[in-house]
């Protein structure tokens, strides 16, 4: 047997080109990237939502091209303050814990633990949570360039 040689690296944080706080440790392998989701920033207070939850974007931290993955924990009986929709990447949210309900274009419907809701691209959505608060995660392709349109007054 072959053993692989671990490489273990001190990456910046980046969002767009410019490093943001402090070191992420990612074990890079041959075959594969580890990263802990707890070590990729939270940016929620980059954008004024640290009141309602944490936000975690892992694409880059992984060295993917082609997919994302966020983390997403609302407080309890907290809201997203926007909808979004994605020009040409379809996503896919599990719910990890919690409960609350999610609303896709004029639908609303309720979520739970291990539900997974499909979005097609250009569906706008939304979420929000129960007294319980709520975490998933969202996964999805990822197109370089391809415009997300936010709308403020989506569930409002």
């Amino acid at each position: 047997h072959r053993r692989a040689s671990l490489n273990v690296c001190v990456a910046r944080r980046c969002v767009g080109e410019r490093d943001v706080r402090g070191p992420i440790t990612i074990r890079r392998m041959s075959n594969y990237v580890k990263v802990n989701i707890a070590e990729v920033e939270d940016l929620a207070p980059q954008f004024g939502m640290d009141d309602i939850g944490e936000a975690r974007f892992a694409r880059r931290a992984l060295g993917a091209e082609q997919i994302g993955l966020s983390y997403y924990r609302l407080k309890p009986t907290q809201r997203v303050g926007f909808g979004h929709r994605h020009e040409s990447d379809e996503e896919v949210y599990l719910v990890l814990s919690g409960s609350g309900r999610f609303k896709v274009g004029d639908e609303v419907f309720d979520v739970a633990a291990r539900d997974l809701v499909y979005v097609p691209p250009s569906s706008m959505r939304g979420w929000e949570c129960d007294a319980d608060g709520m975490e998933m995660i969202a996964f999805g392709s990822h197109t370089e360039g391809a415009a997300t349109d936010m709308d403020q007054e989506f569930w409002a």
